[in-house]
């Protein structure tokens, strides 16, 4: 024994486990070890899970924005005609669409007419707003009509009828084939004033964005049916643009702006969602800090462990100091101690989060329907499910706080341990 011993030596490992264990009368080192295992465990646990479903839930908010709705809109500055009444529309918009298409990265633009409206069927009522958009344009919405649609119904029918979201469809008690009625304020234009426009419409197909306000209040029809409709006779209220890189968006809109023309304006979709994008990401953010002060009083539970250790064990101590055992020795068996604890834990941590992403889906059917239907709100909620995402970034951050604490924290009891007088831990026994 005597002399020094390589660190972290198979010696240091094995009086290291000999002392997890927790050898002894009581056995109390033992409780306070697996309990500190289990507090890491489950603190690793929720940041995990708490991780992925934020990840998820933005992910998902973001893709139905992107997958039902113009990633950039162009529409015209207001204007007086020849009567002094104020203008919005576009009267030249087939060329402001040829224009805006040559646009590097703009993949798909769509000249619309946009209105409000109320929907009635079956004696029941509800506001809705109109799209008007050509049968082409309409199958390069994804979330609408295109590869990722959820469609009830024959698309290709579209020029017959109109095609509306899932959610109005149950408002009105509505399925494919039935018509409903859309009644417009400004209507008909008569000598003794505008009456409202009563029109009656097939229903040709129903379709599920996946966002709670876009399937309860919007009606797609045909472009020259909204332009009769709302009076839009040669006009389009705006133009949709699709680009291809989103995230880019920003710096696409001085070139859209060049080649729109005098009197353009723009809206992309991040000043429409922005704001709450940026709650989201304050959120994540506070939420992670309140998890990581989660995984560190887990961690400090690691701490009560080895300061109980190291007094079952100064006896012991004592003795290996005589028999030669270095400072350095005694300090990497405690520290070895209290990082086999939190490095467990982490592990368990993850293996739990992991299997919980993956089944989300039937955790969250399960506590909707212990919930009765109620613990997720689509209309408060704006999304259908509780959706998770498990991405490695994540992953990696929980792994290293977790692990970076349970470091830290362990070294305190263990220099106390090595700094032990072997005299003094002999006496006292």
């Amino acid at each position: 024994m005597a002399g020094r011993t390589a660190p972290f030596s198979r010696f240091e490992w094995m009086i290291a486990w000999r002392y997890m264990r927790g050898i002894g009368a009581d056995g109390g080192v033992s409780v306070v070890t697996i309990i500190s295992l289990m507090g890491i465990t489950l603190a690793v646990f929720a940041l995990v899970a708490t991780l992925a479903v934020r990840s998820g839930f933005r992910t998902e908010f973001v893709d139905t924005i992107l997958g039902a709705n113009a990633h950039v809109t162009v529409y015209a500055s207001a204007r007086s005609d020849a009567n002094g009444r104020i203008e919005r529309g576009i009267q030249d918009y087939r060329g402001w669409s040829e224009r805006i298409a040559r646009v590097p990265d703009v993949t798909r633009v769509a000249p619309l007419i946009r209105g409000q409206i109320m929907a009635n069927a079956n004696g029941r009522n509800a506001g809705a707003e109109v799209f008007g958009i050509t049968l082409p344009e309409l199958k390069g919405i994804p979330r609408v009509a295109g590869a990722e649609a959820q469609l009830e119904g024959e698309i290709e029918r579209f020029d017959d009828g109109i095609a509306i979201g899932s959610g109005l469809a149950r408002e009105l008690g509505v399925m494919v084939g039935d018509r409903i009625r859309l009644i417009s304020p400004e209507g008909v234009r008569t000598a003794f004033g505008t009456s409202p426009r009563v029109n009656a419409y097939e229903v040709v197909a129903i379709f599920t964005a996946g966002r709670w306000d876009i399937d309860r209040a919007r009606i797609y029809m045909p472009f020259t049916e909204a332009q009769s409709y709302f009076n839009r006779e040669g006009f389009a209220d705006e133009i949709e643009v699709m680009v291809r890189d989103p995230d880019a968006v920003d710096d696409m809109a001085l070139p859209l702006l060049q080649q729109a023309g005098e009197g353009a304006l723009i809206w992309t979709w991040r000043d429409a969602s922005g704001s709450f994008l940026r709650a989201l990401t304050v959120e994540d953010n506070v939420m992670f800090v309140i998890l990581s002060i989660l995984v560190l009083i887990a961690s400090l539970n690691i701490i009560a462990g080895l300061i109980m250790l190291v007094r079952t064990k100064s006896r012991a101590i004592g003795i290996l100091r005589t028999m030669g055992l270095t400072e350095g020795a005694v300090l990497r068996i405690f520290f070895l101690c209290g990082v086999a604890t939190g490095v467990t834990g982490t592990l368990l941590g993850l293996v739990l989060g992991v299997l919980f992403v993956q089944n989300i889906d039937f955790i969250f059917a399960v506590v909707n329907g212990i919930g009765q239907g109620g613990v997720w709100d689509p209309s408060i909620r704006g999304i259908y499910a509780l959706p998770a995402e498990l991405r490695l970034v994540d992953v990696l951050k929980a792994a290293a706080l977790s692990l970076g604490l349970s470091f830290v924290v362990t070294l305190p009891p263990a220099w106390r341990a090595a700094r032990m007088n072997p005299v003094e831990a002999l006496r006292h026994e």
